[in-house]
């Protein structure tokens, strides 16, 4: 059988991802843990980098908090988003995005 796919996709700016699944599952991914999980290279070289020695520093925020500034789809396998710390590099495949669920509820909107 596939992989699920998005059935509908709705990014809260401030707050994060909501995907609900064909399988009917739904998913909600907080902004900064996107973020932070983002299959850039760079990102992917920090978290190696923080495995490997946990007092590692992480890059300094942009002041503010991290909000969504865009968002856009790319083809029928991703999606690609622009961060307020102008992190924009990381394309986030369905399947990569099954593999870095959290688990636990999408909290109460306020």
């Amino acid at each position: 059988m596939a992989d699920p796919t998005p059935v509908n996709l709705d990014l809260d700016r401030s707050r994060g991802l909501t995907v609900e699944w064909s399988d009917g599952t739904r998913s909600f991914y907080p902004l900064a843990y996107l973020r932070r999980m983002s299959p850039s290279a760079d990102m992917r070289q920090l978290r190696d980098e923080i495995r490997a020695n946990p007092l590692a520093i992480l890059p300094a925020g942009s002041g503010g908090p991290l909000t969504a500034v865009d968002a856009e789809l790319v083809g029928n396998y991703a999606i690609k988003i622009r961060f307020s710390d102008g992190h924009d590099t990381g394309l986030y495949s369905w399947t990569y995005l099954r593999s870095i669920e959290p688990q636990g509820e999408e909290p109460s909107k306020p």
